[in-house]
């Protein structure tokens, strides 16, 4: 099983504990996610986020299918980080670790998530084709959403 890394750290101007009350609500999920992947949460968080919690997903694929993405939430360790990991979706192995540190006038969030595909060598060309470069247009997005959202005052 071939496992990628994708790592991605933004420069927010927000304080550690406002990064945490964003991050730690999966509501906020679909705020930071492209349009196009028709993006929505299935199961009730209002509750926030503990550990051992499942979140279930309904998203449209580049291909147009929809699937459903069922995510645990692994690691929680407030107000510095979490991961989630996928019990259920497209990928043979998801595992996203979110990190936040104080970092000068406002907080760095950082994004490590090691995936692998399934289908063998056809997940492989798969991923060389069009898969990582859909992920980093994906966080790409985010990081966009994300600066639009804090610097635009929508704290």
């Amino acid at each position: 099983m071939k496992v990628y890394k994708l790592h991605r750290a933004l420069q927010l101007p927000i304080s550690l504990e406002q990064s945490w009350a964003f991050f730690s609500d999966p509501q906020n999920l679909q705020r930071i996610t492209p349009p196009d992947l028709g993006f929505d949460i299935r199961t009730d968080v209002s509750n926030g986020m503990p550990p051992g919690m499942l979140i279930s997903y309904a998203l449209r694929l580049p291909t147009g299918n929809r699937v459903t993405w069922v995510s645990e939430i692994k690691h929680v360790d407030p107000p510095y980080g979490f991961v989630d990991e996928q019990r259920l979706g497209p990928y043979r192995f998801w595992y996203h670790e979110h990190r936040f540190a104080a970092h000068g006038q406002g907080v760095e969030a950082t994004d490590t998530v090691h995936y692998a595909l399934p289908f063998g060598p056809l997940g492989r060309l798969a991923h060389e084709l069009f898969v990582g470069n859909q992920l980093r247009k994906i966080f790409d997005y985010r990081a966009r959403a994300l600066l639009e959202h804090f610097d635009g005052g929508d704290r």
